[in-house]
This record gives structure tokens, C-alpha cells and sequence, in this order.
């Protein structure tokens, strides 16, 4: 996993890239919780979401938003870092150009930034909201959502409430074209301390299901 430094927009960006494993690959951008609460690309769960897209062949991004780590800038409550965000997909896709599609995966504060991203970005396909704080932060931009994902709770989440994310998915689930998948993880806190392997198994049966239809497109 190659320690990478790219430009963004308040100065460098460092990050770990894992590039794809064939001519095409799709790429993976992962995005970590939030930089305030002690997040950065090196939480286990951003680690987990990036071993499992590297391991899949796709050209994989993790990296530090502004002010985390040795990136440059300040915390900019989600502006700056939605910026941050774009700049890193620009990246990989300077290496990758050719890549057959994009995924997006973040959990807590990066979640929400994922999904503000797949406004933006009409070629990202896929998403991986795990914990999204929508009890935190207003979700309304997604209208309407234009990928399919799955959002992943833990049932005894103590920052996100599971109803306001239950809501956030009964809303996303009424739009057409798109298929919203959820798991909810029996006995997981906020940071799925005793149950990250219950976890990485909703997130590689997800992949499992979504990729080889695909295939068979």
C-alpha cells in the first residue's frame, strides 16, 4: 500500500493507494470518519473497507482529509472535505482513466461526505454508507440518489440514532432506478468494537451480490 501525496484543494493531500490489480479496474475511494473525533485513514473500519476493495482488484484510494495527519489545510465542517474528496477521486482517476466504474465507501462523517460525492460524480455505481450520522447532518441533498448502495447501522449504535437512519433509507428506497440494501448489525456499537467481521461480511456479500450482476450484464 503506497504512501501517496497528491494536490487538493488547500495544499497536499497524503493518502495510501493500492493500484488496480488490471487494464480498466474499477476504483475505490475510501473516506474516514470524522477528523474531529480523532478520524483519519487509518481507522480500522476505513482500513477494512480498503483491504477488502484492494483485494478485489480495484485501484484503491484511502487518505486524510485537511488537517489530518500530513494533509494541509483546516477543518472545514464537511465544505472543504467534500472538496478534498473530489480532488482525490480526480486523482486516481488521472492513473486510472479507463476505470470501468467507481465506488465510494465511508463511514460515520465520511459516509456523509461519500454521499454528498455521488451527487456530484455521475460515475460512481456503487456506495457503502456505514453509520451514516443522519441524526447529525441533513441528508436531503440526496434527491435523488443516484446510485444504488447499502447502508450499514449497528443496532446499538450509541451517536446514530437508528431511527433517523431507518428514515434516511424508507426515504432513498421510494425512488425508482436505484435499490437501497440495508444491514443492521445485531449487538454493534458505533464503532463495531466486538463485531467488525459481522460487518466485513455485510460489506463483502454486498460486493459479492452487486459485482457479479455486473458481470452478467
Amino acid at each position: 500500500m503506497p504512501a501517496v501525496i497528491f494536490p487538493g484543494p488547500e495544499g497536499r493531500l497524503e493518502g495510501r493507494f493500492q493500484p488496480g490489480s488490471r487494464p480498466r479496474a474499477p476504483v475505490a475511494l475510501i473516506l474516514h470518519p470524522h477528523p474531529q473525533g480523532g478520524g483519519t485513514m487509518n481507522n480500522h473500519i476505513t482500513m477494512a473497507l480498503y483491504q477488502t476493495f484492494a483485494r478485489r482488484g480495484f485501484a484503491t484510494l484511502r487518505f486524510n482529509f485537511r488537517s489530518v495527519g500530513r494533509s494541509q489545510g483546516t477543518f472545514d465542517n464537511g465544505i472543504g472535505e467534500l472538496s478534498d474528496a473530489a480532488s482525490a477521486l480526480d486523482w486516481v482517476q488521472s492513473i486510472h482513466p479507463e476505470a470501468v466504474t467507481t465506488w465510494v465507501a465511508g463511514f460515520g462523517f465520511g459516509a456523509w461526505i461519500g454521499m454528498q460525492l455521488l451527487m456530484r460524480r455521475p460515475e460512481i455505481k456503487g456506495f457503502i454508507s456505514i453509520a451514516p450520522p443522519a441524526n447529525m447532518y441533513d441528508f436531503s441533498f440526496l434527491a435523488p440518489c443516484p446510485s444504488s448502495g447499502i447502508i450499514i447501522q449497528g443496532e446499538s449504535d450509541e451517536v446514530v440514532t437508528g431511527s433517523a437512519v431507518q428514515k434516511l433509507v424508507d426515504k432513498l428506497r421510494t425512488q425508482k432506478h436505484i435499490t437501497i440494501d440495508q444491514a443492521i448489525i445485531p449487538g454493534a456499537n458505533h464503532f463495531f468494537q466486538n463485531e467488525m467481521p459481522e460487518l466485513m461480511k455485510s460489506v463483502d456479500d454486498y460486493l459479492d451480490m452487486r459485482l457479479k450482476a455486473d458481470l452478467g450484464q
